[in-house]
């Protein structure tokens, strides 16, 4: 791995959002490819996070602080990306549904996802199903990705899967399902493409559903 890489591996890792941005500002410099950069540099990085947390050595806090980390260094590269047509991993479009105001968990997914080289499209808390279905129709994205952390809210997305499927959109895109009242057989009751208990698994079911894993 080129020196200038590892600077940006460790600089995520360690959760320094200031190094991160140094270190992929430095390599675009150099002339690294902006894509090596986001493969070797970035995902890479967030992959060696998530194996961390599985294994019990890094927990939430430190994941989130890395995941900072990662978006400081991807503000920097996503202009250049763009700029060269690099195409995202795929796209996916997220959100906390109706009656759910929380948004932790759901960040620290979008952040994960983003550092697994998907382009995000967030609609914060408290999403209906009509605005849910109004960003997939707009952004037309390969995921939808849902969350609710309450019992009481978690029925919305059921409630979100059956809107889609009246509006006869629901082959359109694959639905996965998060949050803490949330459980693989909830999410085969109610015709979810997938289930994730925490955000390093949603990356890796993300990459499964694109055929990428």
């Amino acid at each position: 791995m080129d020196t200038k890489i590892s600077e940006i591996f460790n600089a995520i890792v360690d959760g320094d959002a200031s190094a991160a941005k140094q270190t992929v500002q430095s390599a675009l410099e150099a002339g690294i490819d902006a894509e090596i950069i986001l493969n070797e540099g970035l995902v890479a990085s967030m992959k060696e996070v998530g194996r961390l947390f599985e294994e019990g050595e890094y927990f939430v806090p430190e994941m989130l602080i890395s995941a900072r980390a990662m978006q400081a260094g991807m503000n920097i590269l996503r202009p250049v990306l763009i700029e060269q047509d690099i195409k995202p991993s795929g796209k996916v479009v997220i959100g906390t549904v109706r009656g759910d105001l929380h948004d932790i968990g759901k960040n620290l997914v979008s952040m994960m996802l983003e550092g697994a080289g998907f382009q995000i499209v967030d609609l914060g808390t408290d999403v209906a199903p009509e605005k849910f279905l109004e960003a997939v129709t707009e952004h037309k994205p390969d995921i939808l990705g849902m969350s609710a952390l309450l019992t009481t809210t978690m029925s919305n997305i059921k409630t979100t899967i059956q809107y889609f499927e009246e509006k006869g959109v629901r082959k359109d895109v694959k639905i996965i399902i998060g949050g803490a009242p949330i459980t693989q057989s909830y999410a085969d009751e109610i015709g979810a493409d997938g289930f994730a208990p925490d955000a390093s698994q949603a990356a890796a079911l993300a990459k499964r559903l694109m055929g990428k894993a």
